[in-house]
């Protein structure tokens, strides 16, 4: 009988991590791939994965129509590759839950988001039973920052520092699919960062779904302000950032944190959602429009060169005239760099859902694009005010899609303002994670251009993350790294990729709905 062990089951099987939604679920993303190569699994670098993994979301419009028609297009895929096997996971799984075995009934596995690492042991149990696998979890099973990650970057990292959230926005189903919030223990944050720093990366993004309100459940309303600190002291790490803070808990003395700790950005995501009081107290969002001025306030009298972006929902149910005026007020005193806007659309589960004075599309759509020109005209009178500033940019591997027609290298400045430089003649190039010090000379809504002078040339700061993109691209350019060639096992770690390919994100985040 062992003569007759099935030789697919002794050949790595290659896999494919295909995201919807949020930072969130990039950075979950990032450990379901990390779970699957600690179990052997190898990234799908060409043809057909025979393993796909959707990791879903429940907030974009028409999350499950998108999710169906992916799965409907795999059906075919699969009947022509033996042993494939489609995997489920994420927030719209957490709330479909047997729902998407029953429209889909050619999906082999089906997680929430409490478990996400039990997709090997889920996988592997659908082919030996060859039968579907559903298991959704109403708590959370193991925190995910404890499963091994594959990042998807070697100069930059997500790191979780709480799941879940407290709050009960009206429009939000969030904290039905993810719970209540849960904190990390800061040892653990902290060890993660450690980790993640050794590797090469000089970059870190702290993420919550209320990333401020870090410490409730162990009852230290300071704790965020303390652990930016904290993570700010770490050597070798140079740029700290963290998403999403909720105005109502964003407290002073985080601010101090940020203004008095140099390796934390001078940037700041502060989500608005609408300018006007009456709405805001519809969606339950427990502050005014008052009091979120005047946090930019005192965010911009002690860092005056902050960049502040922000969310913000039109056409919520009742919302009025009036009411977008409003907001279109708050918008303009705010002077945002940039604006990520969304038309409200139903939310099956949420309260807003079953609401009165549901506003009719065309309305919406009408107040979307009278608020987008604003934010757009702001956005380029902000930028216009970098021409002539030097900036510290990080060089990325991912951003700019004109480099081939521009020549043009990309990277992010400290406040995390997209920029553009070229490549002198007989210039040095960076790497990836190599900062360039560029002085702006030119400006756009979106982006900012950094062209250096006629025989001038670039001045190159190398760096750890740029010794690791080099150690990345010799790995995947040279000695096979995969457990198919190592006696050793696997190699999984918190992060240095061995072959750049990303996890692939299905909506368009440009398309305006939330």
């Amino acid at each position: 009988m062992e003569d007759m062990i099935d030789e697919k089951l002794a050949t790595p099987r290659s896999y494919e991590v295909r995201t919807y939604g949020c930072q969130m679920n990039v950075h979950d993303s990032e450990r379901l791939s990390g779970s699957l190569e600690a179990a052997g699994y190898i990234r799908a670098t060409e043809g057909q994965a025979d393993v796909v993994v959707i990791n879903t979301c429940a907030v974009r419009e028409n999350a499950d129509n998108k999710l169906y028609g992916n799965l409907g297009m795999l059906a075919s895929v699969k009947k022509e590759h033996d042993g494939m096997q489609i995997a489920v996971g994420g927030c719209l799984a957490q709330k479909d839950k047997n729902v998407i075995l029953e429209k889909a009934p050619w999906v082999d596995v089906v997680f929430g988001t409490h478990n996400m690492g039990s997709l090997p042991a889920l996988l592997e149990r659908a082919r030996h039973n060859e039968e579907a696998q559903l298991e959704i979890l109403e708590s959370l099973d193991v925190f995910p920052s404890t499963l091994p990650a594959r990042r998807e970057s070697t100069h930059s990292a997500w790191v979780s520092i709480s799941v879940g959230c407290n709050n009960t926005c009206t429009f939000c189903i969030v904290p039905a699919l993810r719970g209540k919030e849960k904190d990390r223990r800061p040892g653990d944050i902290l060890a993660e960062v450690q980790a993640i720093v050794d590797d090469g990366a000089i970059e870190v993004t702290l993420l919550g779904q209320n990333v401020n309100s870090y410490g409730v459940e162990f009852g230290d309303r300071q704790a965020f302000s303390k652990l930016l600190r904290v993570v700010g002291a770490i050597k070798g790490l140079e740029r700290v950032r963290f998403t999403s803070p909720h105005p109502a808990a964003f407290t002073d003395d985080v601010i101090d944190a940020m203004a008095e700790t140099p390796n934390v950005m001078p940037q700041l995501h502060m989500p608005l959602q609408s300018g006007s009081d009456r709405v805001l107290k519809a969606m339950r969002r427990s502050y005014r429009s008052t009091k979120f001025l005047g946090i930019l306030d005192r965010v911009r009298a002690q860092m005056p060169q902050a960049a502040i972006t922000t969310d913000i929902i039109v056409g919520f149910p009742g919302e009025t005239e009036e009411d977008f005026q409003e907001t279109l007020r708050v918008v303009e005193e705010s002077r945002f760099a940039s604006a990520y806007t969304f038309q409200y659309s139903i939310r099956p589960g949420t309260p807003a859902a079953t609401m009165d004075d549901q506003i009719p599309k065309e309305i919406v759509q009408e107040r979307y694009e009278r608020l987008a020109s604003l934010q757009d005209r702001i956005s380029r009178e902000e930028n216009d005010k970098q021409i002539g500033r030097t900036v510290q940019v990080m060089v990325t591997a991912t951003e700019g899609r004109k480099q081939a027609e521009t020549a043009r290298l990309s990277g992010r400045a400290e406040d995390s303002r997209l920029v553009h430089f070229d490549i002198p003649e007989g210039s040095a190039v960076p790497r990836p994670g190599d900062v360039v010090t560029l002085t702006i000379t030119e400006a756009a809504a979106f982006h900012l251009v950094a062209d250096t002078p006629a025989g001038g040339a670039l001045d190159i700061r190398r760096t750890t993350a740029g010794d690791a993109w080099d150690r990345a691209q010799a790995e995947s350019c040279g000695v096979p790294t995969s457990s198919a060639t190592s006696d050793a096992g696997p190699r999984v770690s918190l992060g240095l990729p061995t072959i750049r390919v990303s996890t692939t994100p299905i909506y368009d985040p440009t398309d305006s709905l939330r």
